[in-house]
């Protein structure tokens, strides 16, 4: 029996198909000219202030009535989209919905006091559809805002968007089934299994669902609105362009809950943002081995300005899934304190942090790390490992090694209460990290720096 949310969820999209092949919208944008230590080109996101208005009370949404809720965005999101550019409104007052999908030349917009609270029933995460997780492809329960193939999106407004997290906690564990579903996912990318046939919603293999997902997506926008609790990542950017993140409010505090992971995307700003997180706040990743090289797509030119790090376990994390390669990061006037105190959380490790491990390949390249400001940390300002496989180092044998050169990493500016050590560096012999410079680092008391094989550094 097909569960109704879900049968609901499905004759609200039905309306709203997917635009391809159309002509471009009618709709301004804006160009966001960076300059960044690299060359970018302006980043081009959609400006939907005059864009035609379509409240979601106009189609039939009553703050309480989640399934008529989710039919009746589904309907203004498609109703927007076929104007060639509209503003999707939820008004002041708490909606429940299920999942909503963002489709071309549309804008979710939030306005002051509205609160979007999404189910915690996987169920109105069906049918599945196109994701990845943790590097890999598959079909998995829908993120709870997804976006698949769209360009000229946005989320926007100061209101905000909350997950419920009852199910979610439940699932965050690593059980026998989780990791056995982990174990065939990864046999069944390394087989050249089409995603389409990559499942992972049978049984118990509990892959979370991110809250919000723009997947091969171009010209994105989110912007001012706040964002509650999360089943997983909180801001997944996939294989899109052109995106920017900005005075977003996140505090997701649950396991595995990064702020934003652009992954094999290009041409991404996030700035004047606040991450209260339960794990990294930024993470740039580029996939993880077989479906990474098939992709063959890099993450590059992201840049992370004056965004506010209250909790976290690192400020700009790299990797470990970067099979696809990763160059061009800046990150620049970002401060790294607790409000209250003026200092971070006991469990916030690094400022920078580059992972990867012997079955990843790909390349880290041109990272840049500029006038930073940090309470207390236990981890350092720089970190690189390239030994960290998690549960992977006994899930799975090494099928390819493949080292993972890494050149090119430049911090400056940088003041810390104090730290556990200055500079950690940890490569293999076969390939040394090279070309790492240091100018500028003052932190408080003792930290000491180790490095293992590297090739050219320098700490001024």
């Amino acid at each position: 029996m097909t569960h109704p949310n879900r049968r609901e969820a499905i004759a609200g999209l039905a309306l709203a198909p997917l635009l391809t092949g159309a002509a471009a919208p009618a709709l301004r944008m804006e160009q966001v000219s960076i300059k960044a230590p690299f060359p970018m080109e302006p980043i081009a996101v959609p400006d939907f202030t005059s864009a035609p208005r379509f409240p979601i009370t106009r189609f039939g949404a009553r703050p309480e009535d989640r399934r008529r809720n989710t039919r009746a965005i589904a309907h203004a999101i498609a109703a927007a989209s076929k104007a060639r550019g509209g503003r999707v409104v939820v008004p002041a007052g708490t909606w429940d919905v299920g999942g909503i999908r963002l489709l071309s030349h549309v804008d979710l917009h939030l306005e002051e006091g509205a609160v979007l609270l999404f189910s915690p029933d996987p169920a109105d995460y069906l049918p599945p559809v196109s994701s990845s997780w943790e590097g890999v492809e598959c079909m998995n329960h829908a993120p709870l805002i997804y976006a698949y193939d769209c360009e000229n999106i946005a989320i926007s407004g100061h209101g905000k968007v909350q997950a419920r997290m009852d199910v979610w906690q439940q699932w965050a564990g690593r059980p026998k089934a989780h990791l056995d579903a982990l174990i065939a996912l990864y046999q069944m990318a390394r087989a050249g299994i089409p995603t389409n046939q990559r499942d992972m919603t049978k049984g118990e293999a509990h892959l979370r669902p991110q809250f919000i997902q723009f997947n091969r997506c171009r010209h994105a926008l989110i912007e001012d609105v706040s964002i509650e609790n999360s089943p997983f990542w909180t801001v997944h950017l996939y294989l899109s362009r052109d995106v920017v993140l900005r005075r977003a409010n996140i505090r997701a505090r649950g396991h595995n809950n990064d702020g934003c992971d652009p992954e094999m995307s290009q041409n991404v700003l996030i700035e004047d943002c606040r991450f209260d997180q339960g794990d990294d706040a930024v993470s740039v990743k580029s996939g993880r081995e077989d479906d990474a090289w098939r992709l063959a797509t890099p993450a590059r030119n992201i840049v992370v300005r004056r965004c506010h790090v209250r909790n976290g376990h690192q400020l700009m994390a790299i990797g470990s899934e970067l099979s696809g390669g990763v160059e061009n990061v800046w990150v620049d006037q970002c401060r790294v304190f607790q409000e209250a105190r003026g200092e971070t959380n006991s469990d916030f490790n690094n400022l920078l942090y580059i992972k990867t491990n012997e079955r990843r390949g790909g390349f880290v390249r041109g990272i840049h790390m500029t006038n930073i400001a940090a309470g207390p940390i236990k981890g350092g300002v720089l970190s690189i490992e390239t030994d960290v496989l998690y549960q992977w180092r006994t899930l799975l044998p090494t099928y390819q090694r493949r080292l993972t050169p890494i050149e090119g990493v430049h911090v400056s500016g940088v003041k810390v209460a104090s730290a556990g050590f200055r500079v950690n560096i940890k490569a293999e012999r076969e390939a040394p990290v090279r070309d790492v410079t240091l100018s500028d680092i003052a932190i408080g008391g003792a930290a000491g720096t180790t490095l293992d094989n590297v090739a050219g550094f320098s700490d001024g």
